[in-house]
């Protein structure tokens, strides 16, 4: 395997010999012909297969794959991910006894799915096999577009008109480091002026009016100050998102800001 982790003519032939093997080992007596489908999209992915008889019924019929067999198709389409190009979707493998086989692979089609792939597949597998915008399929690029969900400073307001927290706190030893975070991350929209604090109205007016972004999240400027100068946590769920990144800012590509303005002003 070279050392960018692709493999070459040669290994690519030698996990084919190995998908034989296994096969070989795993078939009934009497097989005269077997096809294996093994699709993928970012971590999910399945493996299917069918045989035919020598004798007996003409109809092929399911059979049990063996689990080592989806493990030697991944190794086998990372190995041939291209930059730039990306890797096939499906792979379709057919066994004819005792050892003919042949394959196809397709980087383009949707796979035909018996179990769905969960929805941030599309988007994993750009993350994992990069692809210049001209070849990701157009079923690929619409199922990668992020759906951002906005963060809101506060619950809701009491009826004395302040604002309501209903959130677990923010333990003294992550304050900081969500901070940094929330107010790092890439701003996406932003005002010249400066709003009110409206937990401390005789503070000079020095709330942001911005919005930022990680790719997953939108959030106004005011999540971060709040928890900075008063200690008012985020939301729960942007708070352990925070936490499971390592409280480390993504890259935030250009489309995904673009992406996050078009959620922030209700455009398309």
């Amino acid at each position: 395997m070279s050392e960018n982790g692709s493999l070459n003519p040669v290994e690519q032939n030698d996990l084919l010999q190995q998908i034989t093997l296994a096969l070989t080992h795993s078939l009934p007596p009497g097989w005269g012909e077997c096809t294996v489908v093994h699709r993928s999209l970012g971590s999910h992915s399945e493996t299917l297969g069918q045989v035919s008889m020598v004798t007996g019924p003409g109809l092929p019929a399911p059979f049990d794959v063996p689990a080592a067999l989806g493990e030697l198709f991944e190794r086998l389409r990372a190995g041939m991910h291209t930059p730039g190009l990306g890797t096939w979707f499906s792979a379709t493998f057919t066994l004819t006894f005792p050892f003919s086989y042949d394959v196809r692979y397709d980087r383009e089609g949707e796979p035909r799915w018996q179990s769905p792939p969960p929805p941030d597949a599309a988007a994993e597998e750009l993350r994992r096999f990069p692809r210049d915008a001209e070849h990701a399929p157009a079923w690929l690029a619409a199922g990668s577009a992020p759906e951002l969900r906005i963060a809101r400073p506060f619950d809701g307001t009491a009826p004395d008109g302040r604002p309501e927290v209903r959130r677990p706190d923010v333990p003294g030893g992550e304050r900081e480091a969500m901070v940094r975070y929330l107010e790092r991350a890439p701003i996406v929209l932003a005002a010249r002026s400066l709003d009110s604090d409206v937990l401390d109205p005789a503070q000079a007016r020095n709330v942001p009016l911005t919005y930022h972004t990680d790719g997953t999240w939108i959030w106004p400027g005011a999540v971060g100050y709040y928890l900075r100068a008063h200690g008012v946590p985020p939301e729960p769920e942007l708070a352990e998102h925070i936490r499971r990144g390592g409280f480390e800012v993504p890259d935030v590509a250009d489309d995904v800001r673009s992406a996050a303005v078009a959620t922030i002003t209700g455009s398309s």
